[in-house]
Order: C-alpha cells, then structure tokens, then sequence
C-alpha cells in the first residue's frame, strides 16, 4: 500500500544522475527523470529549486545549453542552471582540464597504442581530454582503458581508470563542495548505476530507479535477462533503495531474486491535465506512440478493422522505423480511408481529448506513463495484458485488458467499447479515478518514505 501523505524530506543535498537529458531523446525515461526532479523542487528542495540534475554525455557546451533552454520553456526544468554536464566543467578557460580532473589523473598510466580515441577540445579547439572508443560494445563504460586529461599546453598529463574514474572524480568533486550534510543521490541510469555501486562515501545514500522491462521476450517472470540485467542484478543489493514503478514488476524481482535488495514502489508522477470533453470526437481511435516493432502497431491496425464499427477511424500518432511497412500495411488492406498515419505531435493531450478510444498492442511496457495519461482526459483504453503495468492500471478500471497477442480478443473489445455507449460512459467516469493512484501527490509521498527511510539508516556500502 502506498501512503498518501508525504513525510517531510531530510534536510540534505539531492543530486539525480542521468547519463542525458535530450529534449525528443529517450521518451518516458527522460519525462520521468524531469518530473522527479520537479517533483523534489515542489517539496521544498534547495529552497524550491530542485535537485542538482548531473548529466554525463559528451556533448558540446553549446548543445547542453540549448537542452536547458528548451526544457525551461517547456517548463520541464524549474532553475536550469541546476542542470549540470560533467564535460562542461571538465574545461579551464586557459586551455586543458579544470583542475579537479587534472589532480584526480594518474601520471603513471599510459594509453594502450592500439585503442582509438576521441578527443574532446573546447571551444577554441583545444584538447581537453580524450575518450576510449569502444565500438560496438555494450559494456563500453566499464572499460578499463584510459581517459587522458590534457594541460593547457595541449599535452597529456595523465589518465584515469577508465569511465569509472572519469565519472567517479567529478562526482566526489561535486560532493567536496557540499559541505558536510548528507547526500540523496538518485540515479536513474542502469549504467550509471554500475559505476556508483561502490561509492563508499558515509554521506551518500544512492536511490537506484528503474524505468524498464527487466527480462526479454516472452516477457514473462521466468523470462531470460540480457547479460546487462544479469550484472547489475549482482549489484542490487549495495543500493540504499531499488526502486521500481510498478508493484508487479517489483513483486516479480523480489520472488525471482529474493529480498537481499532494498525492492520499493514508487510510481512515476503524472500531472494533472484539465481534459476538454467538448472536443472528443464519436468513433476516432487513436494509437498513440513510437512506431517500433515491440509497439506491434499493426496488431492495433488489425484489431480496428476487424472490429468494423461503423463510422469508426484510427489516428495513428509517432514516428519511428516501422513507419513504412505500417503505411505498405494500410493500403494492402485497402484501408486508407479509416486509417491514417498523422505523424508526429508535440500535443498529445489534445490528441487524447479527442479521441474516443486508445488502443494500445505492446509487447512490453516499462512505465504505463501514456495509460495513465489518457486515462487522465478521460479516454477509456484497450490494452494488451502485458508486463510492466498495464494491469496495475486498468486492473482498477477505465479499460479493457486483453490476452497478449491476441488480435481477435484486441477486436472484440474495441467493439465493446465503441458500439455500447453505456460500456463507454461507464469506463469514461472510471478513468480520472484510476489516474489518480499515478498523482503527484502519491508519488511525492512514496518516494519521500523511501528517502526518509534510507537517510536514517547506515550506507550499505559503507
């Protein structure tokens, strides 16, 4: 059960580590990483501004600054200059790296000859440092190669211990200017999370967040992990707090790998929308999503034509790499006057006010961040029962859930829906009371528990 009033938060530093932040990139995992951090800015973090948001990509100066202002006009940053690059302060005005990075670089250690680099200057051209480049490997940031660090002269004076080093230094730089109060730090990177697991500091308390599907296909419980699962469950247990936004997806870790780990429940937030009835549309069926293979559009395609409800049509809302066999789909079924591809749209919610139905055919889900939403401007949903959270939410209501893969159930119930309008009103009115569970407000309070919580007990990896 999750508790519905929020403890007041510890008196400490909050940093949110994010391997990037790029307005359009990475979908719902950087909608959520931007509403926790206004989330902790609305209870009272660094007097209102929020956490610190520390980003590790090697972008240029230029380009975070131009994902700042996009997010603050988006109004998904409170303070944007709480949004921090490690590579942006890698640099000195003088030429080569900032001082933290050079003192924190070992002059004994020598690059491999037979290893490319990527060497990063600044605005003036000069090298600051230079990167391993590991192609075609996803374990890349827990090489061991060298990062070089540069001086002013444009000369290498010395290296750390792979990415680890790199990122560890500007960590506990960050952390040395802090003082001495305690440090929440929420890391919402899996990668990120591997380089941290060890950092011993007594102040720091790490809250691990989790945004996807753990196992692969057939996405059940049992299912087998990549290996990047399978290392970083190893891991687990030296988190302060592993937190999962589902219950099932957590009740599912906890039974299949036992309770070593601190496993909680804290939903992602989704803020509130004042939905515009006037504008729904009788019989429009919307998709709403990337065009990707695991979206398994076509089944959403194939279910509304089979359920061949009269004055009916389907909006298909994203883009994506499935685009073109979806539109060779649609006229091969000779089905371009019902079903249309609309493209991309930076309004989704206006998209969900007029529609009468959303379809949704996934193979997986991580985070249910688009149900939720719909369910918010009063949009009933037919859904795939598929892990993660699907059920969590239509489960109370506000849909109907449907065996996985099961294209002619898919259509029976987008029949349902659309041909009885008291089967419709009634998931309609469901809908906004469902949604509530994924309020801010819950989820402020249960991610305040938690924080609460690991404050006040020893460091697991002290």
């Amino acid at each position: 059960m999750l508790p519905d009033a929020a403890p007041e938060l510890p008196d400490a530093e909050y940093l949110v580590l994010s391997s990037r932040l790029i307005p359009g990139m990475d979908g719902g995992y950087t909608i959520a990483t931007l509403a926790r951090a206004r989330q902790l800015a609305g209870a009272g973090v660094a007097g209102g501004a929020g956490p610190q948001l520390l980003t590790f990509d090697p972008g240029t100066s230029a380009d975070h600054a131009q994902h700042r202002q996009t997010f603050a006009e988006q109004r998904a940053l409170v303070d944007p200059s709480r949004m921090r690059n490690l590579f942006d302060e890698a640099v000195t005005s003088e030429g080569g790296a900032t001082g933290w990075l050079r003192e924190a670089a070992d002059p004994a250690v020598a690059p491999d000859p037979d290893v490319e680099y990527r060497v990063l200057v600044d605005a003036a051209g000069r090298p600051f440092a230079a990167l391993p480049v590991i192609p075609g490997n996803p374990d890349w940031h827990l090489t061991d190669e060298p990062v070089l660090v540069y001086g002013a002269a444009g000369e290498v004076v010395g290296a750390l211990h792979g990415f680890r080093g790199l990122y560890r230094a500007w960590l506990e730089h960050v952390v040395a200017t802090l003082g001495d109060r305690p440090v929440i730090v929420i890391c919402e990177s899996r990668q990120l999370g591997e380089l941290v697991a060890d950092w011993d500091d007594p102040r720091v308390r790490i809250l691990h967040t989790i945004h996807t599907m753990h196992v692969e296909a057939p996405y059940t419980p049992d299912s087998s992990m990549n290996t990047l699962w399978t290392r970083w469950f190893r891991l687990a247990d030296r988190f302060d707090a592993v937190i999962w936004p589902t219950v099932t997806q957590r009740d599912d870790v906890v039974e299949r790998f036992g309770s070593g780990a601190n496993h909680v429940v804290v939903p992602n937030p989704i803020a509130p929308v004042e939905a515009r009835e006037e504008l729904r549309e009788d019989g429009l069926v919307v998709v709403l999503g990337r065009l990707a293979a695991g979206k398994r559009v076509d089944h959403a395609i194939r279910a509304f034509l089979a359920a061949d409800v009269p004055g009916t049509r389907m909006e298909i809302w994203g883009g994506g790499p499935e685009q073109e066999r979806l539109q060779a789909l649609i006229e091969e079924l000779d089905a371009g006057d019902r079903v249309v591809l609309a493209g991309y749209t930076d309004a989704p919610g206006t998209v969900l006010d007029r529609a009468s139905l959303l379809v949704t055919s996934t193979a997986f889900e991580g985070q249910p961040l688009g149900i939720v939403e719909s369910l918010l401007h009063g949009t009933p949903v037919v859904s795939y029962d598929v892990r993660y959270g699907i059920r969590d939410v239509l489960g109370s209501g506000g849909g109907v859930l449907v065996p996985a893969g099961d294209v002619d159930a898919l259509a029976a119930a987008v029949r349902e829906v659309l041909g009885d309008d008291d089967v419709r009103a009634r998931l309609s009115a469901e809908a906004p009371l469902v949604a509530a569970a994924w309020s801010p407000e819950r989820s402020l309070a249960a991610l305040a528990t938690v924080i609460a919580d690991v404050a006040r007990r020893p460091s697991r990896r002290a």
